[in-house]
């Protein structure tokens, strides 16, 4: 019975791993996104390249829309991975973590 249960438990947690946020969108789970070379096959992160917010500025002049577009830009393009679904918990995160760097000047 523990063989089947614990093959059981793998199969779920197979099952669920391509999902990052498992709650509500939060800074938290943004910034874990943000550093993470998970979300595409390049073995950059979103951090490789804004690291602290670099290039970031004007960042409060975009709806979470257009943020939203420019992060899965940079999802399929320079980390080779697969676009977020806009209405997901996990872009939601990244916008709400990217908006925190408004007003940094960076």
């Amino acid at each position: 019975m523990k063989l089947l249960s614990g093959s059981v438990v793998c199969a779920v947690l197979i099952s669920v791993g391509g999902a990052w946020a498992a709650g509500p969108p939060s800074l938290e789970s943004g910034q874990q996104l943000f550093e993470s070379a998970k979300l595409g096959t390049s073995g950059k992160s979103c951090s490789s390249c804004h690291q602290g917010g670099k290039d970031l500025k004007g960042i409060e002049a975009s709806s979470d829309e257009q943020l939203a577009a420019t992060i899965n830009r940079c999802i399929a393009g320079a980390l080779k991975g697969k676009r977020l679904d806009p209405e997901s918990s996990d872009m939601k995160s990244l916008v709400l973590y990217l908006k925190s760097f408004a007003g940094t000047g960076k």
